[in-house]
């Protein structure tokens, strides 16, 4: 599947997808923030648990940068639901269903149909500052380097 420019200083692509509540999220609604994608494999499972909890776990550190930090998996808008009231995750879940956003940024594992676990921090002109993608999908990304990049774009104005 052919996917967008999504390296480090291209534009990120938008889209709208709805959270947990069936609201809909739109990247370009947040225009003028920093955003933070965080693309997970799926909900209740050991490793993305561990990824979600210990963002929840961080928030603080997050909240702190200002940045709009979401996280995107296939799982349903009713698994997403559950899955943040079970381990009381402050951020916003995304249900991509269909996979059509993480392969549009090229958030493709090698383990086929699955969505790598990847990060992307975009800055407040919509501009990819920090990519890192794993297709492997074994290790999640840590947080310090997360909270560092979006730092590092917070600080250019």
């Amino acid at each position: 599947m052919a996917t967008s420019n999504t390296s480090e200083g291209s534009t990120a692509p938008d889209f709208a997808l709805p959270d947990s509540d069936g609201a809909t999220w739109r990247l370009l609604d947040h225009r003028g923030k920093v955003v933070v994608l965080l693309f997970y494999p799926g909900d209740e499972t050991p490793i993305c648990t561990r990824q979600m909890c210990s963002v929840r776990d961080r928030w603080e550190d997050y909240t702190a940068t200002g940045a709009e930090v979401v996280g995107i998996s296939t799982n349903s808008v009713e698994s997403h639901k559950s899955f943040a009231e079970h381990h009381e995750l402050p951020l916003r879940l995304l249900a991509d269903v269909d996979r059509k956003i993480a392969d549009m940024y090229g958030a493709q594992s090698l383990i086929p149909g699955k969505v790598a676990r990847s990060v992307f921090v975009i800055d407040r002109d919509g501009v990819i500052t920090y990519r890192d993608v794993r297709p492997l999908g074994l290790f999640r990304p840590k947080d310090d380097d997360t909270i560092k990049a979006i730092k590092a774009v917070s600080r250019e104005r």
